[in-house]
């Protein structure tokens, strides 16, 4: 796929051209991880965070079979309010494009669509992994972050995975992880895993120059820039693990699997926490989107 197989907008067509930084940013987190209206002030203010910091955000999405990289503030409402988007992993953008649907991206078609498009520093929430008593259950994110040579900042993987088995995966892979001023693999909504990083970066430089030797190795996975999140924000991982064994008990009785999980769970958790968890999620968020913008901007300048 090339360039121009892509509808992108002006902004992110001009910084592109001009070799500014751009942020790849997914639109799952809009279409389908975040309730509404929520999403929709995220989608916003998120975008406009990744200006202030000094880079053009990307936001990115299939829109009537047609890969957008870069949204306009009506393309944003239509994904955050709409009831028909699907969400896209890398299976399901062939049917997307040949039927013209409309569709959210995931962490996986994002990395796809920004590694195409030029983009080099990608921003979301945390990763898929590998699922909780179904070792074959694994994201379409893994196999896409061990073939697609992109830089994605995240809270680590989503701890309503299997975080030893996703960190194990990604090792065996290929799958650099660098932690942002920590040694220390994060659990989304909490800072501590006791599971390791593979390096400890504690400036854009230090994260800029590993990105350099990958790409002159010609290495084809990606690196992982995991922050952790916001320390007013974090859940201890007991009280995380048992409102997630709460959302699991529901979700077996309920039938609910597949691509329907990861929302009823995230749903479910904030729930019992009162908000808490969403209010660590956006703010996790929004501290990757200023990290990546960072980072974007310093392999610009070197």
């Amino acid at each position: 796929m090339n360039g121009e197989q892509f509808n992108f907008n002006e902004e992110v067509a001009a910084a592109l051209a001009e070799n500014r930084p751009v942020v790849a940013l997914e639109s799952t987190v809009i279409a389908h991880g975040l309730p509404r209206p929520d999403n929709l002030k995220f989608a916003v203010e998120v975008e406009q965070i990744v200006r202030d910091a000094g880079a053009t955000p990307a936001t990115i999405a299939v829109l009537e079979g047609v890969p957008h990289i870069g949204l306009n503030s009506e393309q944003i409402e239509f994904l955050a309010n709409g009831d028909n988007i699907s969400k896209l992993s890398r299976r399901d953008l062939p049917i997307a494009l040949a039927k013209k649907l409309n569709g959210a991206t995931t962490v996986a078609t994002t990395a796809f669509f920004a590694d195409r498009a030029g983009i080099r520093v990608f921003a979301t929430g945390g990763i898929g992994g590998i699922h909780r008593g179904n070792q074959y259950d694994v994201s379409a994110d893994l196999p896409e972050l061990a073939s697609t040579p992109i830089t994605i900042v995240c809270a680590g993987a989503k701890s309503i995975l299997n975080l030893p088995a996703t960190r194990e995966w990604l090792e065996t892979n290929g799958v650099c992880i660098v932690g942002w001023k920590t040694d220390e693999f994060p659990a989304f909504y909490s800072r501590t895993s006791n599971l390791k990083t593979d390096a400890r970066a504690e400036t854009a430089i230090e994260v800029a120059k590993i990105i350099a030797a990958r790409d002159a190795l010609k290495l084809k996975n990606a690196i992982l820039l995991a922050v952790p999140v916001p320390v007013e924000f974090e859940i201890p991982p007991e009280t995380a693990e048992n409102f997630l064994a709460q959302a699991l008990r529901e979700a077996a009785q309920q039938n609910i699997t597949g691509k329907e999980m990861t929302p009823f769970l995230l749903r479910r958790m904030a729930e019992q926490s009162g908000g808490a968890t969403l209010r660590a999620n956006l703010a996790l968020l929004k501290q990757n989107a200023r990290v990546a913008a960072q980072i974007a901007q310093t392999l610009i300048l070197n």
